[in-house]
């Protein structure tokens, strides 16, 4: 009796994975209009601001920074919601095809796998997003320079910002991406995710208001859409004293960054230990 000898499992790299996932990821018909979205609200809501403001009147350098800075994050909120439902579906669609199976039997472990997908989503929805703000602060600084206003693009008040209104909407498409892990469900997981960017702060704001709790006002500013909001807000250096916790840019990106890394491994590893 002879023995057979079977040939050794070759495991997939993470380069490999990325390069599935990606090829996954645009070719799911979502994937492509979710990000024409994205494209069109931020270059067309930069053109349109950019035509319609006019001041009519001189303005300080501040004041023309802080102008063109305004223009070109005017769209974020938006552009948020929509990769936040990308960032949802990307996984959640497989859930609910069943394609989630072949996914995890490619990599047993399905750390590399669910990593990989939230690296092309992050990737991705950060160049998408940098190179559409980058058009429109070039279309809408010519429309404003027509207008007398000159905005000192050079400048870290203007740069920064609209940077990081980039990292933002990527962070936000990750954060969705583990909620989405962690329920399964694109209803579910949509709900849950736009429920925390748009009805909870809100309604602790207005109960804040109404006991007059500023601990619960505080709360609110370290909601992920609050706290990111910090990463696109222009700072002129004069801003005046604000009751309760006041993050800066750097705060905001902190704190959104910790709720994305903690929901994310909360998610691998509960999809780590369930079955598919």
């Amino acid at each position: 009796m002879t023995a057979t000898t079977l040939p050794p499992t070759v495991g997939l790299s993470f380069g490999r994975l990325v390069r599935s996932e990606w090829i996954k990821f645009r070719s799911i018909r979502s994937t492509i209009w979710c990000l024409a979205i994205l494209v069109v609200l931020t270059i067309a809501m930069a053109v349109l601001i950019g035509n319609a403001l006019d001041s009519g009147q001189p303005v300080t350098q501040d004041q023309a920074n802080g102008t063109l800075v305004t223009i070109n994050t005017a769209s974020v909120s938006l552009t948020a919601l929509v990769v936040a439902v990308l960032g949802v579906l990307i996984i959640t669609g497989e859930y609910g095809t069943g394609q989630v199976r072949s996914t995890f039997t490619a990599d047993p472990g399905r750390t590399g796998v669910i990593l990989a997908k939230a690296a092309v989503l992050a990737v991705t929805t950060f160049v998408v997003s940098a190179v559409s703000i980058w058009i429109g602060v070039i279309a809408s600084a010519a429309l404003q320079a027509g207008k007398g206003v000159h905005a000192d693009l050079a400048d870290p008040s203007v740069f920064m910002p609209l940077l990081g209104a980039s990292v933002y909407v990527a962070l936000l498409a990750l954060l969705a991406y583990g909620i989405g892990l962690l329920v399964r469900s694109s209803a579910g997981g949509i709900a849950i995710t736009l429920g925390i960017l748009l009805v909870l702060p809100g309604v602790l704001s207005l109960v804040a208001s109404a006991i007059e709790a500023q601990w619960l006002a505080d709360v609110v500013t370290f909601l992920p859409a609050q706290a990111g909001g910090q990463l696109f807000a222009f700072s002129s250096g004069d801003a005046g004293q604000q009751a309760g916790i006041v993050l800066n840019g750097w705060g905001g990106f902190a704190v959104l960054l910790a709720e994305v890394v903690v929901v994310g491994a909360l998610a691998l590893t509960v999809a780590r230990r369930r079955d598919v």
